[in-house]
């Protein structure tokens, strides 16, 4: 089973696929909630394994294997602590963490600038901004504090009254959920681990469909809602500002538009038979697999090296 430590760093070759199968077949919120517990549970397990072989490449050197009281004879038998895999190891965790502290610096100083540009605000939650330009965003708090909604005064013109209501309810659910933080995990799993990006355009979608449904639910009108997104996008779309949602924020327009529109209007629903039903259930299956294969072969080089060093000491005190 020494082997079985790479099996972390593959598994999401094929699990970013299937996971993205799995969430199309839930709902929203689940999906969300699916994509974001894969990231965080691959990024995990590929980012130990890399932690883990590159502390087996390092207690191999004489001058820390000498301050453990170790043996690098025994910790040379096993053919994953070898030196190459070590440096290559530690290169990919150094390379994965500089990446997500770049996405984490990013995203503070990109939330930042867009509080300044969006001004102190009003009493509510609501801010208006009068750029000509229309837009619509939910922007997070600064360390956990209030969010707001940023509306420009051209969006306002464009769409009508009830369908600003839709909208504002599309954004405040992006508030209430938290809907920032699932974003952040994304990105943060995509930076520690490449192959985790296919995971990011999934839950950014599940993420606004999450809205949209919310929105639907507090106007009572599946009608309106697919309405004003559809026009609110639509404006945004053919305005093409140059003050854009923030990265750090959801904005009426960050995912396909006519998906969403035609999942509310009830025109995307497929009735699946027995057969599409048992494939979703076998890909269910092989994406629990995946994620059961990631954490149990982390686990067990986990083990395996905790095991070594025992042995390695054990080796030596009885010289």
């Amino acid at each position: 089973m020494i082997y079985a430590v790479w099996i972390p760093l593959l598994v999401p070759l094929l699990a970013v696929p299937v996971a993205r199968r799995v969430a199309g077949a839930l709902a929203p919120r689940v999906a969300a909630w699916t994509l974001a517990q894969c990231g965080v549970l691959l990024a995990g397990c590929s980012t130990a394994v890399l932690g883990l072989l590159a502390l087996g490449g390092v207690l191999r050197l004489a001058p820390v294997a000498t301050l453990g009281h170790l043996s690098p004879r025994w910790l040379g038998d096993h053919t994953w602590l070898t030196a190459p895999g070590a440096w290559a190891a530690a290169t990919l965790l150094l390379a994965g963490t500089a990446r997500a502290a770049w996405v984490l610096v990013g995203h503070w100083r990109q939330l930042r600038s867009a509080h300044e540009a969006a001004g102190p605000g009003g009493a509510g939650d609501l801010s208006v901004s009068p750029d000509p330009y229309p837009y619509a965003y939910a922007l997070p708090g600064v360390l956990g504090g209030r969010g707001r909604v940023v509306v420009s005064a051209a969006m306002l013109r464009i769409l009508r009254p009830d369908e600003r209501e839709a909208l504002f309810a599309h954004e405040r659910a992006h508030l209430a959920g938290r809907h920032h933080l699932f974003l952040g995990v994304g990105q943060l799993a995509a930076a520690l681990h490449p192959a985790l990006r296919g995971l990011r355009e999934p839950l950014t979608y599940a993420l606004e469909r999450w809205a949209d449904e919310a929105a639907a639910e507090a106007v009572g009108d599946r009608r309106l809602a697919a309405r004003a997104i559809g026009r609110a996008a639509l404006a945004a779309h053919e305005a093409k500002s140059p003050d854009g949602c923030p990265v750090v924020a959801l904005g009426v327009a960050s995912s396909p538009v006519p998906r969403r529109v035609a999942a509310l209007l009830g025109k995307s629903e497929k009735q699946h038979g027995r057969r599409g039903k048992r494939a979703q259930r076998t890909v269910a299956v092989v994406l629990m697999c995946c994620l059961a294969a990631s954490t149990a072969s982390a686990l067990h080089a986990a083990h395996d090296l905790h095991g070594t060093v025992e042995t390695a000491q054990s080796e030596t005190h009885s010289r």
